[in-house]
C-alpha cells in the first residue's frame, strides 16, 4: 500500500516527457529478463534529465539506500543535498517515508515503479507536487544494486 500523499501509477501514465524518455532508454538497455546496469548508461547522453536524476546504491545487511548522486534540481528546491548520504539522513520525515516506500516497492517488484506525489513537507513550508520514476539496475543483471531515479516537479 502506498504512503499517504503518494499514488503509484503505470509507467505509461507518466505525463513528463523526460521521465517517459528515461524509461524508454532503460527499457532499450534491458536484456530481458535481465536488468540493465549503471555502466549501460552514458551520463553525457542524459543531459535532458541530468539535474533531475539521482543514483542510489542499494546496500544490504542492513538494507539502506545511499545517494551516490542526488539530483541538483531537487536539492536546490528542497534546501538540502543528499549526495553521499543515506536516505535515513533525510531531514524531512514525510518525504523520507514516501521515498523509502517507493524504493522498497521497486526492490520488491523488481521493475520500474512510477509515482505521483502531492503532500506538504513536514515543516509545511513546501508542497511536494511531482512525478517520480525509480528504475532498478543490476551489475549482474539480476540482483538490484542500484536505483536510478528521475524526479520532476509538476508545479
Amino acid at each position: 500500500m502506498a504512503q499517504e500523499g503518494q499514488e503509484y501509477v503505470d509507467v505509461a501514465a507518466l505525463t513528463n516527457p523526460a521521465l517517459r524518455r528515461l524509461y524508454a532508454e532503460w527499457e532499450a538497455r534491458r536484456r530481458a529478463p535481465s536488468l540493465p546496469s549503471r555502466a549501460d548508461f552514458d551520463p553525457a547522453a542524459m543531459r535532458y534529465i541530468i539535474g533531475n536524476l539521482s543514483l542510489i546504491e542499494v546496500r544490504r545487511h542492513p538494507l539502506r539506500f545511499y545517494f551516490r548522486v542526488h539530483a541538483s534540481n531537487i536539492a536546490a528546491r528542497v534546501g538540502f543535498d543528499m549526495t553521499r548520504k543515506f536516505l535515513d539522513q533525510n531531514p524531512d520525515s514525510q518525504l523520507r517515508a514516501l521515498i523509502l516506500d517507493h524504493y522498497l516497492r521497486t526492490l520488491d517488484e523488481h521493475r520500474p515503479i512510477a509515482a505521483r506525489r502531492r503532500q506538504l513537507s513536514t515543516d509545511k513550508t513546501m508542497m511536494l507536487d511531482c512525478e517520480a520514476l525509480s528504475l532498478p539496475l543490476a551489475n549482474d543483471g539480476t540482483n538490484i544494486d542500484m536505483l536510478m531515479t528521475g524526479f520532476v516537479w509538476c508545479a
